[in-house]
């Protein structure tokens, strides 16, 4: 008999389940999404080419059901509730067309919060080493680029500290990001990407 049963304990999956069930509906809502070739995501810009490129032909791969997304989640939540509370916007949907070889391209993003004169993003991660990371002040770029916005602050909660970045804005070229990106021209963006990337078993451009 397992100990925990032993001192009238036993094992439970209620609330498992509510948490799973609610991160696997919005995986469900962006389904289609995920395989329409006209859609990017701003983190597609700020991401090697290929992995949308494998997206769009096999979306149920991104599909994760892990502990460290989800407190990241709770994280996310939990800080938007309080920026809430001091007269931010959080989850601020963004959308901007470009046309590529012919085609209408729309990108869409979601800040995580705004003010009349910032833009937040917020990130939690394992480790506070290499902060701010390169990946995320270009995606905080692209919204102050994309709303017009001169200040932007990224804050990481990790378990060992909180640290904030004030950013300031600078001019980018979104729509040469946009190409790119949809032309599959950056694989990978960043040498480190093909070590967490779900696609990484059955993609070409796959570096050691």
């Amino acid at each position: 008999m397992v100990e925990v049963e032993q001192a009238g304990v036993k094992a439970s999956d209620t609330i498992t389940r509510l948490v799973y069930r609610s991160v696997l509906e919005e995986y469900r809502k962006r389904e289609e999404e995920l395989r329409n070739p006209s859609i990017l995501y701003v983190t597609d810009l700020v991401s090697c080419s290929h992995k949308r490129a494998l997206r769009l032909s096999y979306p149920e791969i991104t599909f994760k059901f892990e502990p460290q997304l989800v407190l990241g989640n709770l994280v996310h939540k939990g800080l938007e509730d309080i920026l809430e509370e001091n007269e931010y916007k959080v989850e601020v949907e963004v959308e901007a067309e470009y046309e590529v070889m012919g085609s209408r391209i729309l990108l869409k993003g979601r800040v995580d919060a705004v003010s009349k004169d910032a833009v937040v993003e917020i990130k939690s991660a394992r480790s506070d080493q290499g902060l701010p990371h390169e990946h995320h002040v270009m995606q905080l770029q692209i919204y102050l680029n994309m709303l017009g916005l001169d200040k932007g602050i990224l804050i990481y909660i990790t378990p060992d500290r909180i640290a904030e970045y004030l950013v300031e804005r600078e001019p980018l070229n979104i729509k040469d990001l946009v190409e790119e990106t949809i032309l599959d021209l950056k694989h990978p963006r960043w040498s480190w990407e093909c070590r967490y990337c779900p696609f990484s078993r059955i993609c070409p451009y796959k570096m050691l």
